[in-house]
C-alpha cells in the first residue's frame, strides 16, 4: 500500500484553496458555461489555414497543414502576446487551452490574434 505520495498533497492550506476554487467554480456557474465558449471559439476560428477545429469544452487542437506552419502560428501568436503550444503527440495541430473564466471579449481579442497570425502567414506563402 503506497501511503504517501506528495508532501503537500492533503495540507490544510492547499485542501481551502481547492475548495474555495469549487465554491466559485459553483456559485459563478463557469462549467456550464465552458461548453458555449468552447463552441464559440471553435466558430470564430475559420481560416484558409485551418483544416479543423477539434474541442472538449475549453482545451482546443487546431489542425493545420503542415509543423512549418504550425510553427510560425505559435511564433507569431506568442509575439502578439497569445500563449499556443504545439502537440508533442502529432506535428500538424497547435493548442490552445483559455481559462474557463475567459471573457467573450478576451475570447474575440485571442481569436484575432490567431486570425491575424494566420492571414500574415498565409500573405507570405503566396
Amino acid at each position: 500500500m503506497l501511503g504517501h505520495i506528495t508532501t503537500f498533497g492533503g495540507h490544510p492550506v492547499n485542501c481551502a484553496a481547492a475548495l474555495a476554487n469549487i465554491e466559485v467554480l459553483e456559485s459563478e456557474n463557469i462549467i456550464a458555461k465552458v461548453n458555449a465558449k468552447g463552441d464559440y471559439i471553435a466558430d470564430k476560428l475559420k481560416h484558409p489555414l485551418i483544416k479543423e477545429v477539434r474541442h472538449i469544452g475549453m482545451f482546443f487542437a487546431i489542425e493545420m497543414e503542415n509543423f512549418e506552419i504550425v510553427h510560425q502560428v505559435v511564433k507569431k501568436t506568442l509575439e502578439k502576446g497569445l500563449i499556443s503550444y504545439w502537440f508533442l503527440s502529432t506535428d500538424n495541430a497547435f493548442r490552445i487551452a483559455p481559462p474557463l473564466s475567459i471573457t467573450y471579449k478576451e475570447i474575440d481579442e485571442a481569436c484575432e490574434i490567431i486570425i491575424e497570425s494566420m492571414d500574415e502567414i498565409i500573405r507570405n506563402i503566396e
